[in-house]
């Protein structure tokens, strides 16, 4: 999972269980979609975090720009 290599169980259902806490949605409902559409949620998931991440470090270098201009 973080770097390490794990069964296909396993990554299937860490998959199910990001897309329904991101889409809040039933597992259920993951394994009816067809596995495109499952991979398509997940990259689209991927990237919003992705830019969700990066703006939250925009923000952090801001702040800690202003709190170094009071110094």
């Amino acid at each position: 999972m973080t770097g390490r290599k794990g069964s296909p169980e396993d990554m299937s259902l860490i998959i199910v269980y990001s897309l329904s806490k991101a889409l809040a949605i039933s597992p259920l409902e993951i394994y009816k979609m067809p596995a495109s559409l499952v991979m398509d949620l997940l990259s689209v998931h991927k990237i919003m975090m992705e830019l969700e991440q990066e703006e939250m470090d925009k923000l952090d270098r801001q702040a800690k720009s202003g709190v170094n201009k009071f110094r």
